[in-house]
């Protein structure tokens, strides 16, 4: 079982298919594709003497070369190792070490960054080298069993330090079936939108998309600008894609009139949803709407809303079910549990567990974070929640403190410890603070190391200098002392209810 043979399936039947564009213009068909693919993959092997099971990083932003990338590495039995093309270097650098990634591709804007880095080989996708690549003899697709490691997916934990999940054929196909059962459901031939991360659950989506042979269409400004996102509905027919909550919200606040009758679908995912802005959503693209709710360690796989519960308006608990994450998709069992596991009845809020086939087979080389996440069989999320009496999942808090800004996870402990190595800080909380725009945003409090220290230039500074900026506090607020229970820890529970007053009494910048 290799996912690769899907886009060889596709390549043979249905090769006259468009494969990629950019903007509206197709630049390969699936045959064409599935060509290319089967020459880099032979490359991968010869050229740099790589071994089935071997890593390949992708540091990749959006483009037409990424799919290549990804099919290459399974087509020659290699495990792709896709990273947020956002991070910081210092970020790369653990990742890249951790994975034991041998060969990098890169796209050129972050070819300076990885240069310095410990790589046996980089390759960037915009350099003829690539291209000769490509040109390389065929080979055909290796052999892998279910359980052999596809896609290292790296999920920070409440440690901060990443960890990556291993998802095999297996966990990848499961996921592809259920987004036809589940997510959208009846797809007919289409084509998807990357406006989000193909690192992520864009790129984790265009597989089922391969295995129907959808064109996978990439905006020509390589980002997600709504005027151009509006533009490319109109001109593909059929067309989806994923987002965040946060990029349907801009979306919602374009107030041109826009001819919208081409769009198939928009799943969403990633963070909440609010039901003002759900309900906005589908008054003006119709039921079109398609929840999911997933995380690295169950790509995408948990539990999804489809669109025919988004539409069903005349139910008498349909509000609450907009503001439920769904139910469990078709491969997965998914329950409630108290502290030991224990199932609780309907209404009770535990913690989530999952298992089934998209579950990944552990994280790499970290057998002991694997035994406490994986015990007993069950997906530990960390998310706590409660069923109805109808099988809707609701979520209710996240044990970790995970932050969702813009559809992305941020863990706080990761920035209160770069906070904590700078010189004028002597302790730091961060919280999420609700944001109409980016779902959430941090904030971080700071006992400085002395009175008269409160620096917010500096410590910005030195965050960036340190961490991705996407991850960087919104705002620092200095306190004489952090809110703590008996044993010392940090009450953080108190810390988001003084955030919130002083948010309502104007003081929040």
């Amino acid at each position: 079982m290799n996912i690769a043979t899907q886009l060889v399936r596709s390549g043979l039947a249905q090769g006259d298919r468009p494969a990629v564009a950019r903007g509206s213009m197709v630049l390969t068909n699936y045959a064409e594709l599935s060509d290319r693919v089967a020459r880099l993959a032979w490359a991968l092997r010869e050229n740099y003497l790589l071994n089935p099971g071997d890593r390949v990083a992708l540091a990749m932003k959006n483009c037409p070369s990424f799919l290549e990338v990804l099919y290459a590495c399974w087509h020659a039995g290699l495990v792709a190792v896709p990273i947020n093309a956002k991070l910081h270097q210092t970020e790369f650098a653990y990742i890249l070490e951790n994975s034991g990634s041998r060969l990098c591709f890169a796209t050129d804007e972050l070819v300076e960054t990885l240069a310095p880095l410990s790589l046996e080989h980089l390759v960037c996708v915009d350099t003829p080298e690539y291209l000769t690549l490509c040109g390389a003899d065929p080979m055909a697709c290796a052999a892998r069993q279910p359980n052999d490691a596809a896609w290292l997916f790296y999920t920070s934990g409440t440690t901060g330090q990443p960890k990556g999940a291993t998802l095999s054929h297996r966990n990848l196909l499961a996921m592809s079936y259920c987004y036809f059962a589940d997510v959208d459901q009846g797809a007919p031939w289409e084509c998807i939108l990357h406006a989000a991360p193909m690192s992520h659950g864009s790129g984790l989506y265009s597989l089922p998309h391969v295995a129907q042979a959808s064109c996978h269409v990439l905006p020509e400004s390589g980002r997600f600008e709504p005027a151009e996102i509006f533009a490319l509905i109109e001109a593909w027919p059929n067309l989806s894609f994923f987002a965040a909550p946060t990029m349907v919200k801009r979306l919602l606040d374009d107030t041109m009139d826009r001819d919208t009758s081409n769009l198939k679908s928009i799943f969403y995912g990633g963070g909440p949803m609010y039901v003002a802005d759900c309900r906005a959503g589908l008054e003006r693209f119709g039921p079109k709407l398609s929840q999911l709710y997933g995380q690295g360690e169950s790509p995408m796989t948990i539990t999804a809303l489809a669109t025919h519960f988004h539409a069903d308006s005349a139910h008498p608990r349909w509000l609450d079910r907009l503001a439920s994450v769904g139910i469990a998709q078709s491969v997965v069992e998914v329950r409630v549990a108290d502290d030991d596991d224990n199932l609780l009845p309907t209404g009770e809020i535990g913690e989530i567990l999952v298992r089934g086939d998209s579950v990944m087979t552990g994280y790499w080389g970290n057998p002991i974070a694997t035994a406490e996440t994986l015990r007993g069989g069950w997906l530990h999320t960390g998310d706590m929640g409660s069923f109805d009496d109808d099988g809707f999942l609701t979520l209710k808090d996240r044990s970790k403190d995970m932050v969702i800004s813009g559809g992305t996870n941020i863990y706080p402990r990761e920035v209160e410890e770069i906070l904590l190595r700078h010189e004028l800080v002597s302790e730091a909380s961060v919280i999420g603070r609700p944001d109409p725009e980016w779902g959430e945003v941090l904030i971080a409090y700071v006992v400085p190391a002395q009175a008269g220290q409160e620096d917010c230039g500096s410590l910005d500074a030195f965050c960036l200098e340190h961490m991705a900026r996407f991850k960087r506090p919104k705002a620092y607020k200095f306190v004489a002392e952090l809110p703590k229970n008996n044993y010392g820890k940090v009450l953080k529970t108190k810390l988001r209810e003084l955030d919130a007053a002083a948010l309502a009494n104007g003081r929040g910048d």
